[in-house]
């Protein structure tokens, strides 16, 4: 599979790592090992020619300067040399005792631009390079030379992350992201070769996000009119989501597992599938984090990526930064077979072919091999329109499409109420037969059963429920417990974010109640730490910490509570009491940004001046701070200037805070919030 390998050395643990690596690829394969190190020479001469003015009178003679440059770059270029070859040396030495014909290449620039250079219009197949280089910081996630290089080369690139600890246990598992692209399967096959060289076992993971939908429609739907909000029609868009394309997508990425199965299987190689909902890189990383595998195998790009994309797809590139252990980018492309069989031998009638052009581009293609894998499951030579409703029954459930063709609303959350709901323990998908014997998902026949009457003994131990209504209207309970935890988080636009995600999870598990249980996994995934909600602080809806604070003497009563709620139901929490007034002029703020700044400066004085109580005199004049704050930025905002009539556009000025920060002004967004904030003060 790589018969020359590539790697750049420069004396770093990591470097050394990728040595040992490309090493044993090297014995694996049989491959020429070519080391590479690069030298800033001139980089060193054009340093010290800026800073010679320094040097003592005694110098800044012409001949005796000359002079000093001849030996300073006489030392530096020698030196460097010495250097590279001590480094190369050592690589040389452990090539020859394994066997392996090696090539030393030595040069002086800008390192990563001589290693892209050098591989241009080579025969090197795979390049080993080290995350970090000699230049690591403490917190260093991965060197500028390796990200470059990883971004623009047009071969594999094997990035070394993990340096083992002494007598720490070799690792065992090739973990492959599957997204049904060319690019993911060629990664698979990559990882089969490997897995037979180094006797290491396969796990492939599709990843599809269920969540990216009702995140986008909660965050907008108080930005929209009330007429707006109709024409949008949120409660048939989720419809749509929640009861066809959110169980049709679980079912295509399933079978990209499957379809990987097939041809690991004629490849004498058995994996394990693994199905996860959420982000693809967070799910794959936090998967590599429980289980440490050996290697992560990613195609450079993936199913959503254009073909002729030339750097790294984002879910890829992520991984890289953060993977535990060590990445390799993909150039290989395989189509499996089972497509190509379908491709060359299926034909589609014109009306099928029409029915395809009203599909999404960007889910184009996977309808398309959904549609070509079932009409060859079922022995089609020809797809039709039924070839296709066939497809659709199996991806998009004809009950959840007969319902949104009429436009009614989804009966899942009913079905959990009227009995009990199934979830698949080995994919997470809720079942949608009341008592399921397979996962029309994964095939798998091992459910969890969850009953109302579980729900309710959970919530009595958490404090009770309460029930909120989503912004299409649905209704979602929370216990105490649950709220408190969704609460740790400071971040408001984070909490606001995870708080959809929860709600989104329950609704595709048929749950119409949320339990602390149950949005942990979220809040943990987020945060990327355990959850305690006892040892936590309280916080206001602004966002802002607050510590216990009776005992502090500084006013708050040290746990949030629900004050009121405004028109949209969007609540007011805080660790303060509220009066009547005060509370209703804060509602009346424009909510998200602007309440929660608000709210938090109102309570920052509450704590200054130790009061229990907010009353509306101090709501004014947090306002009114804050107005003054803004009418200062305002005062150092300076407006574009009218087009000069030379073809220049008008430009944006630089303002700044009144501590001389930098600012930014948006005119389209901030500005309009200020005004609205100004035309709802009450008089």
């Amino acid at each position: 599979m790589y018969k020359s390998i590539y790697v750049p050395v420069d004396n770093s643990d990591h470097s050394n790592r990728a040595v040992a690596c490309s090493v044993a690829l090297g014995k694996a394969f049989d491959a020429k090992l070519v080391g590479c190190h690069v030298y800033a020479a001139q980089l060193h001469d054009y340093r010290f020619r800026q800073m010679e003015y320094t040097l003592p009178e005694e110098y800044i003679d012409e001949v005796e300067l000359e002079r000093q440059r001849k030996i300073h770059d006489s030392l530096i270029t020698m030196g460097l040399k010495l250097i590279s070859d001590s480094y190369l040396d050592g690589m040389s030495r452990l090539c020859g005792e394994s066997g392996l014909a090696f090539e030393p290449r030595m040069m002086d620039g800008k390192h990563h631009n001589e290693i892209l250079k050098d591989l241009t219009g080579s025969k090197h197949d795979l390049v080993v390079i080290g995350a970090l280089g000699v230049g690591r910081a403490r917190d260093s996630v991965i060197g500028s030379v390796c990200e470059r290089v990883a971004r623009q080369s047009d071969r594999d690139v094997w990035v070394v992350k993990h340096v083992p600890e002494p007598g720490e246990a070799e690792r065992d598992t090739i973990l492959v992201g599957v997204d049904g692209s060319p690019q993911s399967f060629g990664a698979l096959m990559t990882a089969i070769e490997l897995a037979r060289k180094f006797d290491k076992k396969i796990e492939a993971i599709a990843v599809y996000d269920p969540y990216l939908h009702y995140s986008v429609f909660n965050g907008i739907v108080n930005v929209l009119t009330e007429q707006a909000a109709k024409v949008f029609r949120f409660e048939e868009q989720n419809q749509l989501h929640e009861e066809i394309i959110d169980t049709g997508l679980a079912q295509i990425y399933q079978s990209h597992l499957e379809v990987g199965e097939r041809m690991a299987s004629e490849e004498g190689v058995t994996i394990k599938k693994t199905l996860l909902d959420g982000k693809p890189f967070q799910k794959i990383l936090d998967h590599a984090r429980k289980t440490n595998p050996w290697l992560i195998v990613m195609g450079r790009i993936g199913v959503h990526s254009p073909k002729d994309e030339a750097g790294l797809g984002s879910n890829s590139e992520n991984v890289l930064r953060a993977a535990p252990c060590d990445v390799l980018l993909s150039t290989r492309l395989e189509v499996p077979r089972l497509d190509v069989r379908a491709e060359e031998t299926i034909r589609w009638t014109p009306e099928a072919e029409e029915r395809m052009k009203h599909v999404p581009d960007q889910v184009k293609g996977i309808a398309r091999t959904g549609v070509l894998r079932l009409a060859l499951e079922k022995g089609h030579s020809v797809i039709t329109s039924a070839v296709i409703d066939d497809a659709m029954d199996r991806f998009m459930p004809k009950s959840a499409s007969n319902a949104t063709k009429a436009l009614a609303e989804a009966v899942a959350l009913e079905r959990a109420k009227s009995g009990p709901v199934s979830m698949c323990r080995a994919c997470g998908v809720t079942a949608t037969q009341s008592d399921p014997v397979k996962c029309t998902v994964c095939g798998a026949s091992d459910f969890e059963v969850i009953s109302q009457e579980m729900i309710e003994r959970i919530a009595e131990v958490e404090g009770g429920l309460e029930e909120e209504t989503t912004y299409d209207g649905r209704k979602l309970r929370w216990t105490d417990d649950a709220r408190k935890g969704l609460w740790t988080m400071k971040n408001a636009y984070q909490r606001r974010r995870v708080k959809a995600r929860v709600e989104k999870r329950a609704r595709m598990m048929k749950l119409d109640a949320i339990t602390l249980d149950f949005a942990r996994q979220v809040i943990e995934e987020e945060t990327g730490t355990p959850l305690d909600i006892k040892a936590s602080s309280a916080h206001g809806a602004g966002g802002a910490g607050r510590s216990s604070a009776t005992a502090n003497g500084n006013g708050s009563t040290g746990e949030a509570k629900l004050i009121a709620r405004d028109d949209r139901k969007n609540p007011l929490i805080s660790t303060f009491e509220w009066t009547g007034d005060a509370a209703q002029r804060i509602l009346r703020v424009p909510a998200g940004f602007m309440r929660g700044q608000t709210q938090e400066r109102i309570e920052q004085l509450a704590h200054e001046r130790a009061v229990t109580t907010i009353d509306l005199g101090l709501v004014e004049e947090g306002i009114e701070i804050g107005k003054k704050m803004m009418a200062e930025m305002l005062a150092n905002y300076t407006p574009p200037t009218a087009n000069t009539g030379n073809g220049t556009a008008p430009r944006e000025s630089a303002t700044h805070s009144p501590s001389g920060a930098p600012a930014q002004v948006n005119r389209g967004g901030y500005l309009n919030e200020v005004s609205a904030l100004s035309s709802k003060r009450v008089n």
